[in-house]
């Protein structure tokens, strides 16, 4: 195992940690945006109106991209236990 490897698992790991939390992470911004200016507006300051929709939108992103999620994460983790195979022998 030489440094190379090292940083390519290293890079690997986070374009793989990126591309699976940035569904959800994208429609929270983009939630917490839209109800920022809707308190801005109304001058309405309540916890629960910030928290609420993003969790609702959170669970909503998960249903839809989960199985997508899952199945890179499944690929992922296959690759590493191949490679530790691989580099066990």
């Amino acid at each position: 195992m030489n440094a190379d490897y090292i940083l390519y698992l290293g890079r690997h790991t986070m374009e793989t940690a990126l591309m699976v939390s940035a569904p959800i992470l994208i429609v929270c911004v983009v939630m917490g945006v839209m109800i920022s200016l809707f308190q801005t507006v109304t001058s309405i300051r309540d916890a629960t109106l910030t928290m609420a929709p993003k969790i609702i939108g959170a669970a909503v992103i998960t249903l839809l991209f989960g199985n997508w999620m899952l199945q890179v994460l499944i690929r992922f983790t296959f690759e590493i236990f191949t490679q530790i195979q691989t580099y066990g022998q």
